[in-house]
């Protein structure tokens, strides 16, 4: 597979980091975060999807979604929530503590990582003593756009655990990275530490690909299938092109009936739907980020008629393309001037 299907949709959706916490707990010590949809306008008020992550810097403790069962963290493991369920650490499995939006609304921090202290279900908004503590957490936050089209996501598990390896000595840099900017905030800090937890979850989804059975089902496990992921392939590097089954199928090596039978089985849609959905992800990105008009990006993501494009469009996100390209233009207008503005 010669097409970087993984980081064609990584760009696609935009894959942003932001807020940072440095977190360090005591004997007796519990956190609890809502879900991320409570608190997204807070964390990264730009970002149509928020997830959580958790890197153990020192020590152990335990991870779980509310209401399932926990998994133990040790030094060096990171523990994702894609779907940005709420979830509880903790020192000891099973403890649970008290939830409030607001407090992430509340919180005024002028340079990032932000630091707290948690000690028998108590929070200070400052580190004590390393001494002190015996478990210490590197928390963030992760955002991406789901609409129109994100397949990544879906594919996910709500609880995404990685074992520390021997391999991932920069994850361990990460961390060192996270502790020294806590204690001795630099310029830049907080943008560094931005783009390292997005290649921490670049890294985290390739690991999680790896262990993946053979016989799993979905869009991850169908980028390493030799015939659905070389059939992605093709339609993301010429999305524009009339595909059709018969022409993937002559190209992968498969008729068209086996083709489309696998592709439904590994993607859980047909190939012509997939393809659909992507172009309306091309198109998206296109209107903004460019000033490109919808008649030339119509044509950039296949359709002949800006009529047929708008309507697909319409269909696929509810707003036409020129009212959906309003939409979002405040956004990113706003997310310009405060990237302007934190630079002077």
């Amino acid at each position: 597979m010669s097409h970087d299907i993984l980081s064609d949709v990584l760009r696609s959706v935009r894959l942003r980091g932001a807020l940072f916490y440095y977190v360090s707990g005591g004997h007796d010590w519990v956190a609890e975060a809502p879900p991320s949809r409570e608190i997204a306008a807070a964390v990264m008020p730009d970002a149509e999807h928020v997830m959580e992550y958790h890197v153990v810097t020192r020590g152990n403790c335990w991870g779980a979604i509310v209401g399932q069962a926990p998994v133990r963290l040790d030094t060096g493991d990171i523990v994702l929530f894609p779907h940005g369920d709420a979830h509880v650490i903790s020192s000891a499995p099973g403890m649970r503590a008290a939830s409030d939006a607001s407090d992430y609304f509340e919180q005024k921090v002028d340079q990032l990582p932000f630091t707290l202290h948690y000690d028998a279900a108590e929070v200070r908004p400052e580190i004590v003593g390393e001494e002190r503590c015996e478990t210490t957490l590197v928390c963030g936050f992760l955002g991406c756009d789901v609409r129109p089209f994100n397949p990544l996501i879906a594919t996910l598990p709500h609880l995404l655990h990685l074992k520390t390896t021997s391999k991932q000595d920069w994850i361990a840099h990460f961390m060192r990275q996270a502790v020294a900017e806590s204690k001795d905030k630099r310029p830049g800090g907080e943008a560094m530490l931005e783009r390292m937890s997005e290649m921490m979850f670049v890294d985290a989804v390739r690991r999680y690909v790896e262990t993946l059975p053979q016989d799993s089902r979905g869009w991850l496990a169908g980028l390493r299938d030799r015939f659905v992921g070389r059939a992605l392939a093709l339609m993301h590097d010429a999305p524009a092109t009339a595909w059709t089954v018969d022409d993937l199928g002559k190209r992968v090596g498969l008729s068209r009936s086996a083709l489309h039978e696998r592709f439904v089985e590994m993607i859980g849609q047909p190939p012509m739907q997939y393809l659909a959905n992507w172009r309306m992800q091309v198109a998206a990105a296109l209107l903004r980020d460019t000033k490109a008009t919808v008649a030339s990006i119509a044509q950039e993501v296949g359709y002949d008629s800006e009529a047929a494009f708008a309507r697909a469009f319409k269909r696929r996100t509810g707003k036409p393309p020129a009212a959906w390209r309003m939409r979002v233009m405040p956004s990113r207008a706003a997310s310009s001037t405060r990237v302007a503005a934190e630079a002077c």
